[in-house]
């Protein structure tokens, strides 16, 4: 039914509507949690736990605002071993924004490593440049304070993300598409 999902993280995906509502496709990913965010974003499945953030994939909408909620949401699916399926419509913008987000906030991460961790998952990743802004601003501003509240509320996390995104980051394939964007 839906394109396929794309794992970016143990218990981490990123996919688009139809992914969301293929119930052999998160059953087989071990989906029990999803982050739905487009602008009718709505629980549509039985026995699925939802985080739905009514959202426009429009460079003026704030999706900085959800960054909170949506971090707790994902990580607290992961530390549970269960799977989160994050989907917009097309898994291209809104949701790989909340992923990066929540990817700088587990790791040492910049936006653009946390961004090219989930572009060697999702390739068409690609958030629109309001959000790329949101995203440096994030960065620049208010991730330290993130990582802070995670660890306060969370304590030590047994999730190996840093090494994972790292590994992801170094593998050969990687570097050479790193390289490519560098030169455009």
């Amino acid at each position: 039914m839906g394109n396929g999902m794309n794992k970016i993280l143990p218990g981490l995906y990123i996919g688009n509507f139809k992914d969301a509502r293929d119930a052999e496709q998160l059953s087989k990913n071990k989906v029990t949690h999803i982050l739905s965010v487009h602008d009718s974003a709505r629980p549509m499945l039985e026995g699925v736990k939802y985080l739905c953030i009514p959202a426009a994939d429009s460079p003026s909408q704030n999706l900085t605002r959800h960054f909170k909620e949506s971090i707790k949401f994902i990580h607290e699916c992961r530390l549970q071993g269960e799977g989160c399926l994050v989907h917009c419509l097309a898994g291209v913008s809104r949701s790989v924004t909340l992923v990066v987000a929540y990817i700088m906030t587990v790791t040492d991460f910049g936006w653009e490593d946390a961004l090219h961790t989930v572009r060697a998952g999702r390739s068409c990743a690609n958030p629109n440049l309001g959000f790329q802004r949101q995203l440096q601003e994030f960065e620049k501003h208010e991730v330290h304070q993130y990582r802070q509240w995670l660890k306060e509320e969370y304590g030590e996390s047994p999730l190996r993300d840093a090494e994972e995104a790292k590994n992801i980051l170094a593998t050969p394939g990687i570097l050479k598409y790193w390289a490519f964007l560098r030169r455009l």
